[in-house]
């Protein structure tokens, strides 16, 4: 039949009209903006930082890596590193931005920066109603205006927080246990130092002794054999014989004289005769 679709469609229309008035399912309509439409979990409109704690500016997990500026299509991101550090989620030092800009005017919301982001720092949000009559400053949004906490993260995207939570606190498990096995094995060393240090010594004092005994090795009889005689013999024939000094001549009675007597001729003839050397003196 000739426009039998058309009578359908307007069949449904004045079935839902007569129903809104007694069943509110049939009101397909919402009264925005006093009533709104929960928006899906994976919806997205434009990026926010995620803060942890009660300070919005000591709890970012931005460290200004500035990955995602540099991964911008559209070039809407302006970061500026501060100078100095402060601890993130991990207890780490970590540079902070002294700026962090948004000029969502130019963001296509695209989604890049939370992919390349490595700190879970950035994520998008689900807020739509940003119209303002300032389309320069209203449209570019600062650091405060930007954050949002974790909380407020966990009701717009429940399941991907859970699981961004789960993954830090793992991370951060593994790195306490990291830091409290090198502090015991910090402690361990300096505790085992002194009793090596005593062992240690009285090890080395036992080879030095033995080293000693080695230092002076027994001489070989081919050594033997090319000393001199002269050296191996007896200290007692190669000490020089002293010379018997002449006894004090005594006065002679009847001199009438403290002086030696007279020498006779033959006296004088033993004196001038050099004497003989001994025969059992060793020859120098």
């Amino acid at each position: 039949m000739l426009g039998e679709g058309i009578l359908k469609g307007l069949a449904e229309t004045a079935k839902n009209f007569a129903g809104s008035f007694v069943s509110k399912e049939r009101m397909t309509t919402v009264e925005y903006p006093e009533e709104r439409l929960l928006l899906p979990e994976a919806s997205r409109n434009f990026p926010f930082l995620v803060y942890d704690g009660e300070d919005w500016e000591k709890g970012l997990r931005c460290v200004a890596c500035q990955i995602c500026e540099k991964e911008c299509p559209p070039k809407c991101i302006y970061i500026e590193k501060s100078k100095d550090k402060k601890p993130d989620y991990v207890g780490k030092p970590q540079i902070y931005p002294t700026k962090f800009d948004i000029d969502i005017s130019v963001c296509m919301s695209c989604q890049i920066c939370v992919e390349v982001c490595p700190f879970e720092a950035i994520k998008m949000n689900t807020e739509f109603e940003l119209a303002t009559d300032d389309r320069f400053g209203g449209l570019l949004l600062d650091r405060k205006e930007l954050a949002r906490s974790n909380e407020y993260y966990h009701e717009i995207h429940p399941t991907e927080a859970t699981e961004v939570d789960a993954r830090l606190a793992g991370e951060k498990a593994k790195v306490e246990m990291k830091a409290k096995a090198a502090a015991d094995a910090a402690a361990a060393k300096a505790a085992a130092a002194p009793a090596t240090g005593t062992g240690a010594a009285v090890a080395a004092a036992k080879p030095a002794a033995s080293t000693e005994a080695k230092a002076a090795p027994a001489t070989k009889p081919e050594e033997m054999a090319k000393v001199p005689a002269a050296a191996t013999a007896p200290a007692a024939a190669t000490a020089p014989v002293a010379e018997t000094a002449p006894a004090a001549a005594k006065p002679v009675p009847g001199t009438g004289s403290d002086g030696p007597a007279p020498m006779t001729a033959e006296e004088k003839n033993k004196a001038e005769t050099p004497a003989k050397p001994n025969e059992r003196e060793p020859k120098v």
